[in-house]
């Protein structure tokens, strides 16, 4: 398949996406006091580099608890501010370029942004950012941090590299097993 081909299809299907999350789902107008948000972060176009939006395509064809949305939220611009402030809770799924080996998955909890991990990609100056101004406004969710070493971003790639391919069910079996924890939680409170 022509990389032109791909592009097309990859298009199509962010489009879809585009629609399921934005366009059937209002973010800002339904009541979000007892559900989850899982957020994908990260460039599509930069191969290694949008892990977690392509764990957000995967997630969305999983079968997920009915208190949970799930959202691409692309580079993490300050346009997520209001949908963010919605949710009690928000699992980010993100790539950093830490030095191990890349597909490495850990868990984090930060509680600021100070708390995020120095070496997000490139975009995480505007997520860290914003978290800031999520704090300073006190509207910042409780935050899990998803993360998955990278070794380098590729520019004008939508393919992901073998150990990055192999993480993201991975990814996935990890954001199941916090939905299954906090589902345990609610039942128990």
């Amino acid at each position: 398949m022509h990389d032109i081909d791909k592009m097309s299809m990859i298009s199509d299907d962010v489009m879809e996406l585009q629609k399921l999350f934005y366009q059937t789902h209002n973010y800002l107008d339904s009541e979000k006091k007892d559900r989850t948000l899982v957020l994908g972060i990260g460039n599509y176009l930069m191969g290694d580099e949008g892990v977690g939006v392509h764990a957000i395509h995967t997630l969305s064809k999983t079968k997920l608890p009915e208190y949970v949305d799930i959202m691409d939220g692309g580079t993490g611009s300050f346009d997520l501010m209001p949908i963010l402030a919605q949710y009690p809770l928000a699992i980010f799924i993100d790539a950093t370029m830490d030095s191990r080996s890349p597909g490495t998955i850990d868990v984090i909890y930060p509680k600021f942004a100070k708390d995020f991990p120095t070496v997000l990609s490139a975009h995480d100056v505007g997520l860290k950012d914003m978290i800031d101004a999520l704090e300073f406004k006190d509207e910042l969710p409780d935050i899990i941090l998803i993360t998955v070493s990278i070794k380098e971003m590729n520019p004008m790639s939508i393919e992901l590299t073998d150990p990055i391919k192999k993480s993201v069910p991975k990814i996935v079996d990890k954001v199941l097993d916090i939905l299954d924890k906090i589902n345990r939680i609610k039942k128990h409170i």
